[in-house]
């Protein structure tokens, strides 16, 4: 897999539509995670954030909750594990997976193979969590996973400005 870091578009909501060609989207790694960042809010004035991503083996977020938007999920392939409030679940291809703001949930890819999805943030405003905080991709190395180090002083500081806090799962 290949990723070729590339600049968003340069097209907002209140011009006209948006065209993102498929290769576009700023590419960040998080957490052991790709994730590729195709619309903001501030493209869209504050209605959508878009997200594509890639989910090795064992990736994925712990629980957390969003106070200000609602997170929509669509597999595209592989599968991953949901919790979604206290239901638990498998999603596969083709599924989607709505968790309302304030809603505990999270993704974890407990196969053997990569899982690709979508997400959606409306309003929009989470994926500069992603900007914010990614790793800038590094050809010819493998997604390093974080350790809780990470997510100390200035990561708990973006969790804050992104009005997102992790939870127990339990």
């Amino acid at each position: 897999m290949t990723f070729e870091i590339t600049q968003s578009p340069s097209s907002d909501a209140k011009a006209g539509g948006i065209h993102v060609p498929s290769a576009d989207g700023v590419v960040k790694w998080f957490s052991g995670d790709v994730y590729s960042i195709k619309l903001t809010a501030d493209q869209t004035a504050g209605s959508l954030g878009v997200v594509e991503a890639w989910v090795p083996p064992g990736g994925g977020p712990v629980a957390h909750t969003h106070a200000d938007q609602d997170e929509t999920f669509f597999l595209i392939s592989g599968e991953l594990e949901f919790l979604n409030g206290d239901s638990v679940f498998t999603a596969g291809p083709g599924d989607l997976v709505h968790c309302p703001r304030e809603t505990r949930h999270r993704f974890k890819n407990t196969g053997f193979h990569t899982a690709h999805m979508l997400f959606f943030y409306t309003p929009g405003g989470s994926e500069g969590l992603f900007l914010e905080g990614g790793d800038i991709p590094e050809p010819g190395i493998q997604v390093p996973a974080w350790g809780p180090e990470r997510f100390q002083g200035p990561m708990l500081d973006l969790f804050k400005k992104y009005g997102l806090a992790a939870l127990p799962e339990a």
